[in-house]
């Protein structure tokens, strides 16, 4: 009975794994597309505007995460047991930390971005806000990635510290109850957060509301020629992104609660975790009339290299069968 549930659970572990590697590679292709992109514009001196540069930081930081978490999981289900110190997983897990809140606060900065571009508001508040963030994106990018290694960092040797102490004074306890008395906290977690979804929310309401109130007076107007798809396309976009960083936040906030309360991951989520932001990325992919051409123009080079391919194949055999 008890190698029946050892089987069992191998094969549950095995089915994780594949499926953290799945979302992994698929994670790698739309990313590195991104950011290929991007690149290849900056590199051949082509205009490359604020919002490309984060959605390109944005790229970079989710395939870090997703190769730390990965990684992470990997290491806990495989090398675990046979590893001396649980300070390796304290490493991984603070790096994966590292560019999840990168990512965290490059959404908002995204968000807040096309607020300012795109909305209508003409407040003075809101024009000083336009003209000091839009043209310094970048500063706010390096900002954001340094607010982010620097919280983390001094969590993290905090941490080491106290894994290294304990195991100096406590050499009988086992890893996992180690790196399990030492990770993250819940209320360490929602605080790092909550400034950063906050301004997230905030930016994605104005926006969503100025562009519903210029639709309206738009319909309202005599201007019945004026084309109305572009901002229905953005208010779609608007809303899709929060629904995606919503169910980003709770189903980190349930992994956070179920380690806090449990003392263990909830792999399966975390595997979630790691399709969610491919999710999204295809997505803006979609959206973004550049990336959305470059992937078109992938695919139909893709096809026809098949298909050449296979005629050269056909006429082959059809050469040899004729021999």
């Amino acid at each position: 009975m008890a190698d029946s549930t050892e089987s069992h659970t191998d094969i549950q572990y095995l089915g994780l794994l594949a499926l953290a590697l799945i979302a992994l590679i698929a994670g790698l292709v739309i990313h590195s597309f991104i950011i290929g992109v991007n690149v290849t514009d900056w590199w051949k001196g082509r205009p490359v505007t604020p919002v490309d540069h984060i959605v390109t930081s944005l790229a970079i930081s989710r395939i870090g995460a997703q190769c730390a978490r990965t990684l992470y999981l990997y290491v806990d289900k495989l090398f675990l047991k046979h590893l001396d110190s649980p300070v390796t997983l304290v490493i991984i897990h603070e790096i994966y930390n590292i560019f999840s809140y990168t990512n965290v606060w490059l959404t908002s900065l995204l968000s807040v971005v096309f607020c300012l571009k795109i909305s209508n508001f003409h407040t003075r508040l809101f024009l000083y806000l336009r003209g000091m963030i839009v043209p310094r994106t970048v500063y706010f990018i390096v900002a954001t990635v340094l607010l982010s290694t620097f919280s983390c960092i001094l969590l993290s040797l905090e941490t080491i510290n106290e894994v290294i102490k304990d195991r100096t004074y406590n050499p009988i306890m086992d890893n996992s109850s180690l790196h399990c008395t030492y990770f993250i906290s819940m209320h360490n977690y929602i605080i790092r957060t909550f400034f950063p979804h906050l301004i997230y929310y905030i930016s994605s309401v104005l926006l969503f509301t100025s562009l519903y109130h210029h639709t309206t007076k738009m319909k309202m107007s005599s201007h019945l020629s004026i084309n109305l798809e572009t901002y229905y396309s953005m208010m779609k976009y608007v809303s899709f992104t929060s629904i995606y960083n919503t169910l980003y936040f709770i189903v980190e906030v349930i992994c956070v609660i179920y380690f806090y309360f449990f003392c263990a991951f909830f792999q399966w989520l975390h595997v979630v975790l790691g399709f969610l932001p491919a999710l999204h990325s295809s997505y803006l992919i979609y959206r973004t009339a550049k990336l959305r051409s470059q992937m078109s123009k992938l695919l139909h080079n893709v096809t026809d290299f098949l298909f050449q391919k296979k005629d050269t194949e056909t006429r082959k055999d059809i050469e040899v069968v004729a021999l």
